[in-house]
This record gives C-alpha cells, sequence and structure tokens, in this order.
C-alpha cells in the first residue's frame, strides 16, 4: 500500500505531545481533495496502537482503513488520528481537550488501555475514564452509537518483549478487555476482538514491528479485515 494513495483524501493526523502541563500539536498532514457530494470523516482515538508506533503512516490501522474504503469507492474525506505511545486512559482524556474538535464524525474508533496496565494504574481508574472516553467517542460522533466502534486491548505478552512475563500479562489483558467490552456493550456499541490476532504472534514473527514489542503493519491489515466489512455498513452510504 503506498502512501501516495493519500492523495485521494485529506489525511489530518493530529499527534499530541503530553508532558507535565505542555501540550503541543507535533505533527500536521493535510492533503485536499476535490470537492465531493458525500464525504467520511473518521475520527481514531488511542496510544501506540493507534498512532503505529515502529510502522510506516501507511502502515497505521487507520490509515489502512481508511485506504481500504477509498479502494472501495467509499470518499474518506477525513481522517484524524488523535494518538501516542505510552497514553493511558487520563493522557487520552487531556489530548482531546487538548485538541478542541469541534466536528462530529461518520466514524469513531477507540483503542485503549495497554500502559493502564503496564503502567500499573488501579483498574478501577481504567474503568471509570474508559467509560468517560466511549461517551466522548459517542460526542463525536453526533450521539449516533451506531458510528462508533471500539477494538480490544492486544496482548504484548505473545511478542518478544512480553514474552517472559507472558501469563501474567495475558491475565491482565483479559481484566483489562472484561471491563472495556462489558462497558462498550452495556452501550449496545461494537466491540471487536483482535486479542487473538495478537496471540498469534509468538508463532508469527511476521505480525511483530521490528521494535519486538508492537504489532506490525501485516497485524494491523489483519485488524482491519476483522472490523472491515462491519464498519462499512455503519456509513450509511445509501
Amino acid at each position: 500500500m503506498k502512501i501516495s494513495q493519500l492523495t485521494l483524501f485529506s489525511l489530518l493526523i493530529l499527534t499530541i505531545s503530553f508532558n507535565c502541563n505542555n501540550k503541543t500539536i507535533d505533527e500536521v498532514i493535510e492533503v485536499m481533495p476535490p470537492e465531493k457530494e458525500k464525504v467520511i470523516k473518521y475520527l481514531a482515538l488511542g496510544d501506540s496502537y493507534t498512532i503505529g508506533e515502529s510502522v510506516s503512516v501507511s502502515e497505521r490501522y487507520p490509515i489502512q482503513l481508511s485506504e481500504k474504503l477509498i479502494n472501495d469507492n467509499i470518499d474518506v474525506d477525513t481522517t484524524i488520528i488523535i494518538a501516542k505511545t505510552g497514553w493511558r486512559t487520563d493522557n487520552l482524556i487531556d489530548a482531546i481537550e487538548a485538541a478542541k474538535l469541534t466536528d462530529t464524525f461518520d466514524l469513531v474508533t477507540l483503542l485503549i488501555g495497554v500502559n493502564n496496565q503496564y503502567q500499573r494504574r488501579p483498574i478501577a481508574q481504567y474503568e471509570s475514564e474508559f467509560d468517560q472516553l466511549l461517551n466522548t467517542a459517542i460526542r463525536f460522533a453526533g450521539g449516533d452509537i451506531s458510528k462508533v466502534v471500539v477494538l480490544s486491548i492486544p496482548d504484548y505478552g505473545y511478542t518478544p518483549f512480553g514474552k517472559s512475563k507472558q501469563a501474567t500479562i495475558s491475565a491482565e489483558i483479559d481484566q483489562y478487555n472484561a471491563i472495556n467490552k462489558r462497558i462498550t456493550e452495556q452501550y449496545e456499541i461494537s466491540w471487536f476482538d483482535i486479542t487473538p490476532i495478537s496471540r498469534e504472534a509468538i508463532n508469527n514473527p511476521a505480525l511483530v514491528a521490528a521494535d519486538g514489542l508492537h504489532p506490525s503493519g501485516e497485524m494491523y491489515r489483519q485488524w482491519v479485515e476483522l472490523i472491515y466489512e462491519s464498519v462499512k455498513g455503519k456509513l450509511n452510504l445509501d
């Protein structure tokens, strides 16, 4: 998948640094498309798994999803990513506030929580802040829950980085995913279990990025394949 394909739509990627009281926008990429009758705006919220740590821009799962929609003759006008490696739920909440977005979106995805687990934050904090973030996602979707998609947290215990503590990591990731699944389903929002794909990495090195921790572009491609038909059906293109 070539980055030149992005000239078909407007791509706006926001990566927002969070450092004490300083919040700055690091990166803005914008390509203006020709005017179209119906355009799709997509917002992706998350952490390293959303910004695509250790892979190219074109391999990030939100970009692969956008490009797959474009290749299916769906006009994706704007893709905004608010995500950064290391972010917990509270960091994402602060970054969303700093971004000051006022638009509504045709699609909003949310994947967050691995750094709450890794940094040993209280799980009750995750439960409360995940609920807050899900409500924020609903607001960005104009109150339409059908436009919101939640992805489970991948299991880094099956990577070279985490394999020495795989049993502990996996048990804790399962606990976090049980929380985000329960809350998501309480709102009757679509929840996708991408964790089993991440656990295939132990036997398939091609699913892990060069850093030995994060997903490769191929793993992200498999996530997109898993969610694609449901996402496409949410866009109300008729």
